[in-house]
């Protein structure tokens, strides 16, 4: 993985002091709130409803074990002894003291890792395919691009006031596990009729409250130039994007409302000022950059049959069958970590977990940990006859839970048990679904299927790509819950439709038992849940949620995470 070099270094460390006096001069009074915030939110420091945030950067998802580890000790030290993990795949702390922040950052810094431009109107946190180096399916690692636009974006001065944020997403592989549709850019690594390696160039996807799918702005773009056609688009989007109106300051409306042919046209029309100048990626650089994601050393090893072994375990045939993935070096296998067992907030993980999640690294997978967009960890490179003793040592941490793509593997933003931007709480509706739910043979008879909730519709949680997604709306001061069918992410990217009129908390599990009531009755063989709304439309469960009046149900629990 990337280490930081010696500029690197100096700009981290310059920046934690200079955050470190604007601290003193806030907790002193001579920087009143309003000076303060947009300091604080460089540093990625939020104030949300019950105390200060801090979101923490971690590039492209992957992470050492020295890392996590200091996760946990962030966690166990200044927080209440656990990390939320978010759909960019960074990590948050939900209780953090004002007066503590530079001693956190420096903690940080001490492991190569920090918090600038994990807020404000920048480019954020660069995001790639989990499996990035090790799918099976891979075409090529997009790990050092990524890595790459990171270090051009980072401070970047024509950039660092934009009219709002903006999300960059990578994929490497023939199957987009990226979400590359719904980002600000979106990139997909493509070989053209020579053979010569360059990206399919996506612009103005995005969700929040005008959801929609990125188009494509050009087919093949040869990879060096990644960063002068980038900052092409950055350069039309800073100098056109609305900044009069922040609900329509995003690239997507901007593209939306030039249309895609004279959108490209400017873009193209910058780009031929830009194509062939300094910021043209050479072999030398990318080679410069590619050096640190070279392949572990693998071992020669044969693929096997991990199931044979233990002929009569369900459980670990379960959790094979949900939470391991194919590798491309034979003989090895990539582990998700289910972070959503029944009872815990979907994305979160306790100091102890994060200990024990860094010990693992090191003993089955090259000391690394990745991070995905769906609130799960990973270990990419377990070998296939360790996995029996892996899967043991989860379950004693909670860990093991085989529900990878099944209904319980909810992403679900804070909402409002935290966010003060939030009209309804998440965290509660997840409980309350996976409780009841929580039946194993139940979620693998239904399958494939993934239900997403954000609390406001600024969609942290994407409920609008997912194949069930509920969002929360304030409704005369009270909290209630639209429900969409339809959404997806990947190489099938839709937006979902709203089904109706939005229901109560209490209401919310049985209208998923009546969605799911519809797709059971309604599918045919081998048919996913968001193929059978696919096909028919949402019509027929729609009719059947309304059909009858759902009962009010108990109340919902009083706030049980704050």
């Amino acid at each position: 993985m990337y280490r930081y070099d010696q500029y690197d270094h100096l700009i981290v460390r310059e920046r934690i002091a200079q955050y470190r006096d604007q601290v003193a001069r806030r907790l002193s009074g001579e920087l009143l709130e309003e000076e303060f915030i947009p300091l604080r939110l460089q540093n990625g420091l939020y104030m949300q409803r019950h105390a200060y945030m801090l979101r923490v950067a971690v590039p492209y998802g992957l992470l050492s074990s020295a890392q996590v580890r200091m996760f946990g000790h962030i966690a166990r030290t200044y927080d209440r002894g656990y990390g939320h993990f978010t759909t960019r795949q960074n990590i948050q702390y939900n209780w953090i003291e004002l007066e503590q922040t530079p001693d956190i950052l420096t903690d940080l810094a001490s492991v190569e890792m920090h918090a600038i431009q994990t807020s404000g109107n920048c480019i954020r946190n660069i995001t790639t395919d989990e499996f990035a180096g090790v799918a099976a399916d891979e075409i090529i690692d997009p790990r050092p691009f990524a890595e790459i636009l990171r270090q051009w974006s980072t401070f970047h001065p024509e950039f660092a006031a934009l009219p709002r944020k903006f999300k960059v997403a990578i994929n490497g592989a023939v199957e987009d596990r990226a979400a590359i549709a719904v980002h600000d850019i979106g990139l997909t690594v493509v070989h053209n009729e020579a053979g010569e390696v360059g990206f399919k160039f996506m612009a103005g996807g995005g969700m929040g409250r005008t959801p929609i799918l990125g188009s494509v702005i050009r087919e093949f773009l040869p990879w060096q130039h990644l960063l002068t056609y980038t900052e092409a688009v950055m350069r039309v989007y800073n100098q056109n994007g609305r900044r009069d109106n922040k609900y329509k300051a995003r690239i997507k409306i901007l593209l939306k409302a030039m249309g895609v042919e004279e959108f490209t046209r400017q873009v193209e029309a910058e780009w031929a000022d830009l194509k062939d100048g300094p910021e043209t990626l050479t072999q030398e650089e990318f080679d410069r950059v590619a050096k640190w994601f070279q392949p572990h050393a693998y071992r020669t090893l044969e693929t096997i049959d991990v199931a044979a072994s233990q002929p009569d375990n369900k459980p670990f045939a379960n959790w094979l069958d949900r939470n391991v993935k194919p590798h491309k070096v034979p003989g090895y296998a990539a582990v998700l970590l289910s972070l959503k067992k029944t009872g815990v907030p979907p994305g979160d993980a306790t100091d102890g977990q994060l200990d024990f999640v860094a010990d693992l690294a090191d003993q089955f997978s090259f000391g690394e940990v990745r991070v995905t967009h769906e609130q799960n960890l990973v270990l990419a490179d377990v070998e296939q006859s360790q996995l029996f003793a892996l899967w043991q040592l989860l379950k004693s941490q909670g860990l093991a839970t085989p529900n990878i793509g099944l209904l319980t593997d909810i992403i679900a933003c804070p909402g409002g048990d935290y966010c003060s931007l939030a009209n309804a709480k998440s965290l509660p509706i997840a409980a309350a679904i996976a409780e009841r739910f929580d039946d194993l043979d139940f979620q693998h008879d239904i399958g494939d299927i993934e239900l997403n909730i954000s609390g406001c519709i600024n969609a942290c949680g994407h409920h609008h790509v997912g194949n069930i997604g509920i969002l929360g709306v304030d409704k005369d001061g009270s909290e209630w819950y639209q429900v969409s069918v339809g959404g997806a992410q990947g190489n099938t990217s839709a937006i979902g439709k709203i089904i109706g009129p939005s229901f109560s908390a209490p209401q919310m599990p049985e209208v998923i038992g009546r969605l799911l009531e519809t797709y059971v009755q309604c599918r045919i063989e081998g048919e996913r849940f968001v193929d059978t709304v696919g096909r028919l439309g949402i019509a027929p469960f729609k009719e059947h949620v309304y059909a009858t009046p759902i009962p009010a149900g108990e109340p919902a629990k009083e706030d049980q995470y704050a």
